[in-house]
């Protein structure tokens, strides 16, 4: 089966904007690194699977992570591309359901690849609030609102 064609996601010259979506658990560990790293994964969790899309990744976060764990959070960051470039883009489903495969061992370097910030741009269920970093005024469109 021939890999599907690399997208061309939402970029900024040098990095590529990546959505995540994960559950309270997951969201306190990336608060505690100061929204700038994603945490080691667990023995049974090999590959980090940051989306290509805030679609895809909402309805990961609304339709899993809720039932899962009460709360799903689509968080957004940035990568820098030279990084990105190193992995192919992995269809897991339809057009849309895009995805990274980041192995387990190489996400010291995905952590050290992230310009800026990891915001929380989506909340689902039960949302205990606290410190989440929120989009800058304007970054959000109408179909993807900005938490209150």
């Amino acid at each position: 089966m021939n890999a599907p064609p690399r997208p061309r996601p939402a970029t900024s010259e040098e990095t590529v904007t990546l959505w995540r979506p994960t559950g309270p658990t997951e969201l306190d560990l990336v608060r505690q690194s100061g929204w700038r790293a994603w945490p080691p994964r667990l023995p049974e969790q090999p590959i980090f699977y940051p989306v290509l899309n805030e679609d895809y990744a909402v309805r990961i976060a609304r339709d899993w992570n809720v039932p899962a764990s009460g709360a799903g959070y689509v968080t957004r960051f940035e990568v820098r591309r030279t990084f990105l470039d190193e992995f192919d883009v992995q269809r897991a489903g339809g057009e849309t359901i895009l995805e990274y495969w980041i192995p387990a061992e190489r996400l010291d370097e995905l952590n050290a690849n992230i310009v800026g910030r990891i915001e929380v741009v989506r909340s689902f269920g039960h949302d205990p609030g606290g410190d989440r970093p929120r989009p800058h005024p304007g970054a959000s469109s109408p179909s993807s609102p900005s938490l209150p």
